[in-house]
Order: structure tokens, then C-alpha cells, then sequence
């Protein structure tokens, strides 16, 4: 399609610090030099930075950025079915982020690239009911960028209740509900707890002892050796 065929010309340029000939690009493009000539002018016309002339080669100017094009028809299908993910699995502040995200997608994506997206049917299964839709775990995402413990009530499946403090490292999202991993310092290792079974929770300002992505590389060690 001549819309991906775009795209990868653009992507050629971006890539080369010099310029290229026209003949090189038609060359690794698989068309030819009066079709080159053509599909640099569409990327003009578009609003493409492209400096050149036949004889001469080719250049993309840098920090050109171009939405139009940045998605073939499999990355859109893609993306549209990511963020529909997020619409249904994610707590309430992502999923709101994710359909904002595909409004503004699909103010800059060209009719084409979205009507072919379109015409493949495509969708996400529902939450298992006992997910919470309006659940926010914005507080815990920002203690695991900052890297600050945070103290929680837990209720284990038998209803009995603990308070532990924990180094909170990363957000599982799944249909049957979210899962926080941490270091409890109570029983001194990883551990994974259900957010609707979290009865409080509140961030503290001591900082992680240790750094996050280290823990977080240890517990992926950890789950690949089980």
C-alpha cells in the first residue's frame, strides 16, 4: 500500500544523516526513480522537512515529526486494540487516559489508515465482574515512581486483616482484577497483593533502601527460576 510505502521512505531518511540518492532510495524501496520523484513530493506536500533535488540526493531535516504517518494499518489495529484493553482493564484515571489517547489518534491519522484498521473485527473481552471499574491506583503508581514505601491494611481470602509495610515495584493488570508487587518487610520477600483486598493504604516518606529497577530485576529473576 502506497501509505506504508510512505512511511518507510520517511523512515530511510530519518535514519541517514547524509543525503541519499534518489536512485538508493527507489532502489531499496522496490519502485521506481518517476515514483521516488512522486512520493517525495506527496511527503512535501504533507508537510515533510525533505531538502534535495534529482542528482543531488535527499535529506530529512532533524526534529521533523510527522503523525500521519507514523502508523501502517497492522500498527494502528494494534494500538486501537491496546488501548481498548486499557479502556476495560485499567483503573479509572488509565482508562480514561486510553480513550483520550484515541480521540487524538484518530484526529491525526489519515482517513485511510483508519477505515482499513476498521474494517478488521477486533475486540477485548469484559472484566471478570468482581474487577472494580472505578478503582484509582494513581497514589500507588506515583509511590512507585518515587520510589516511597507505602503502608497498607491487607486482607488475606480468609478475611483476616494485616498491616505491612511494603516497597511497592509494579502494577500487574489482569480481567480477573490488579495485582501489586512489593518487597513486604514483614515477611522479608516479594510479595503479590490484590488492590480490592487492600482495606487502606498510605504512602510514606521513607524511600526505598534500595533502587527500583534492582528490585525490580530481582523479582523477575525470582519468578523465571520458579
Amino acid at each position: 500500500m502506497r501509505t506504508s510505502r510512505l512511511l518507510k521512505l520517511l523512515q530511510i531518511l530519518r535514519r541517514s544523516r547524509y543525503p541519499v540518492s534518489g536512485h538508493e532510495l527507489a532502489q531499496e524501496l522496490g519502485i521506481s526513480i518517476r515514483t521516488l520523484y512522486r512520493d517525495i513530493a506527496t511527503l512535501q506536500t504533507e508537510g515533510a522537512d525533505i531538502e534535495g533535488e534529482p542528482g543531488v540526493g535527499y535529506v530529512l531535516n532533524k526534529g521533523f515529526f510527522l503523525p500521519p504517518l507514523m502508523f501502517s494499518e497492522d500498527e494502528m489495529v494494534a494500538f486501537m486494540l491496546g488501548m481498548k484493553w486499557v479502556s476495560r482493564v485499567g483503573d479509572a484515571p488509565l482508562s480514561e487516559a486510553s480513550k483520550q489517547m484515541i480521540a487524538k489518534v484518530e484526529r491525526v491519522v489519515p482517513e485511510t489508515i483508519l477505515e482499513a484498521a476498521a474494517a478488521i473485527p477486533y475486540g477485548v473481552g469484559e472484566p471478570a465482574e468482581e474487577t472494580h471499574p472505578n478503582e484509582d491506583l494513581g497514589d500507588l503508581r506515583q509511590a512507585i515512581r518515587h520510589e516511597r514505601k507505602v503502608k497498607i491494611r491487607y486482607q488475606k481470602p480468609d478475611r483476616e486483616t494485616s498491616e505491612r509495610i511494603i516497597w511497592p515495584i509494579a502494577i500487574g493488570y489482569f480481567p480477573s482484577g490488579r495485582v501489586l508487587v512489593g518487597w513486604c518487610e514483614a515477611r522479608k520477600g516479594f510479595r503479590h497483593f490484590r488492590t480490592d483486598r487492600i482495606r487502606s493504604r498510605a504512602q510514606l516518606q521513607d524511600g526505598f533502601p534500595r533502587r527500583r529497577n534492582d528490585l525490580y530485576r530481582e523479582w523477575q529473576n525470582g519468578q523465571s527460576t520458579r
